[in-house]
């Protein structure tokens, strides 16, 4: 079996999938993360990449835009 290589939510392409691994360990970045409905194990699909590092990711049928900021903390596992 290969090994798991986790990357950061920043690093997405456009069209890339994967899921979320693991959320910011910073209460207030991980609360932050829940109110825009995103959890360990949820699936996502990167609609766009916006100047200055944003990601736009649809997860749970909405698009939610990140900033570079919150998607450097978040481990996701790509497809």
């Amino acid at each position: 079996m290969g090994e798991i290589v986790a990357q950061r939510l920043a690093d997405a392409r456009k069209s890339s999938k994967g899921e979320i691994l693991e959320l910011p360990t910073d209460p207030e970045l991980r609360s932050q993360c829940i109110r825009l409905g995103l959890s360990v194990g949820e699936r996502f699909c990167c609609v766009e990449r916006l100047p200055g590092g944003t990601v736009v990711a649809q997860a749970h049928r909405q698009e939610i835009a990140i900033g570079r900021g919150l998607a450097d903390e978040i481990s996701v596992l790509f497809d």
